[in-house]
């Protein structure tokens, strides 16, 4: 039989067999081959319309291809028929969880647990949940209860390392991060976390020296060696690597949303919207707009409404796939952003940027490339990471491993290109480590 689903009704489902027929579309699913994942499980179910498993998995496909609302009936369809397995009511968790439905997610993984309550993977997803909510003392004994059921649950110890130091209590973090490098030495969390944990602590040397042994264990791994030049000095890149973003970004793709905004008040696409409100006219789906490093599309929703198109680029595919859900898209391009703009010459009219410069160090190579992007009298507008007042600096690689920028590179880049800057106005980004992390909002024309 071909591989191809939409082949003509005498080669389908029924003379592979369901089974077959399944596996060929999860090997697709897996290969992010949306499209004819769906046309697959689709015809699995005009033969079977009550095969549980096809329906959970097209629930699942629905869902990353920007269709939430039928992926959540899909997958409520197949609870219906075997109520009892709990990987269906931990997906459509997941889901709600990606939406910011804390109440239905609450209730999928709890019920998730209850029908295996020894699944350790299980009960870390529900102090996940728990810890998005604010219920802290709840998460730590969803975690804490994950090790009992498995000692060597990586996540769990990580995810209370994580609580711990949003409490300020850096040592027991280390403690955590420690026994996590003691049961996966290769795996790279507990590595980036105990630096990180050091870091905050102000002990940037010791820091580096975690960051060190990494690399020096895992030889040419982008992350241990982008942090060991924040954390040291040595060998600082002019921007970050393609390598380390498009892997920081893939490993970080699943828990970005609930990360940014439960645990950090991250603010950038908002104040990147408002920025929009003042020097756009009224919404009315009248410009072509690119969302430069769009993630997971936390600026689609907020941006849409003045879009006619509506374009998001980024490396990472992870974050691509998570975009693609929020269905307002009309294209997303994977690419390094310079490269990206030097090959889309006269095609913006809105171009908007949120917490993706501060990957970059010298910002005079990327303004050029927006300059031959955006058209005449097109709308620019983004955030960086600020320098401290009076720093003699232009730009700096900071141990968190994001650059910032001094007022005066940001005005000399911008006007040096050919963009006539309106507003450049110090805002609070996000919070980080307890403290709030500054930075600039701009817009230039």
């Amino acid at each position: 039989m071909s591989a191809d689903p939409a082949v003509e009704a005498t080669t389908g489902p029924t003379e592979l067999g369901l089974d077959d027929a399944l596996q060929m579309a999860v090997g697709m699913h897996q290969n992010r081959q949306l499209e004819g994942a769906e046309q697959l499980y689709r015809r699995i179910l005009s033969v079977a319309p009550d095969h549980p498993d096809a329906l959970h998995l097209l629930g699942m496909a629905l869902h990353q291809t920007g269709r939430s609302d039928e992926g959540i009936a899909a997958i409520r369809r197949a609870i219906s028929l075997v109520p009892g397995f709990a990987g269906y009511h931990n997906n459509l968790g997941n889901i709600h969880m990606a939406r910011g439905q804390l109440a239905e997610a609450t209730a999928a993984y709890e019920q998730a647990s209850a029908l295996a309550p020894a699944n350790a993977d299980l009960h870390n997803n529900l102090g996940a949940l728990y810890r998005a909510q604010q219920r802290n003392d709840e998460a730590r004994t969803a975690w804490l209860h994950a090790i009992e059921l498995d000692p060597r649950q990586l996540n769990a110890h990580n995810n209370l390392g994580q609580l711990a130091a949003a409490q300020g209590d850096v040592p027991e973090a280390i403690g955590w991060y420690c026994k996590a490098i003691e049961l996966l030495p290769e795996h790279p969390d507990g590595h980036q976390l105990l630096g990180m944990a050091y870091y905050t602590m102000g002990k940037v040397a010791e820091a580096a020296e975690v960051f060190r042994q990494w690399l020096a264990a895992k030889p040419g791994h982008p992350t241990a060696r982008h942090m060991l030049a924040a954390c040291s000095g040595e060998n600082v890149p002019a921007r970050a690597s393609d390598d380390y973003v498009e892997t920081t970004f893939d490993h970080f793709a699943d828990s970005f949303e609930t990360q940014l905004n439960e645990r950090l008040g991250y603010q950038a696409p908002q104040l990147c919207a408002r920025m929009l409100e003042r020097h756009l006219p009224a919404p009315a789906k009248q410009f072509e707009v690119l969302d430069a490093g769009c993630g997971t599309g936390l600026c689609g929703p907020l941006v849409a409404p003045w879009a006619r198109v509506l374009a998001g680029v980024d490396l990472s595919r992870g974050m691509l796939d998570h975009a693609k859900t929020k269905g307002v898209y009309s294209d997303l391009y994977k690419a390094e952003l310079t490269e990206f703009l030097r090959e889309s010459p006269g095609q913006w009219e809105v171009l908007l940027s949120a917490d993706t410069l501060c990957y970059f160090g010298d910002l005079m190579p990327l303004m050029a490339a927006a300059r031959g992007s955006v058209k005449a009298g097109g709308l620019l507008v983004f955030t960086v990471e600020a320098l401290p007042d009076g720093s003699p600096l232009m730009f700096r690689l900071e141990p968190h491993g994001r650059y910032a920028h001094s007022r005066a590179h940001i005005e000399a880049a911008l006007t040096a290109n050919g963009f006539a800057p309106l507003e450049i106005m110090a805002e609070t980004l996000r919070q980080e480590g307890g403290k709030p992390v500054q930075g600039w909002l701009v817009a230039a024309r």
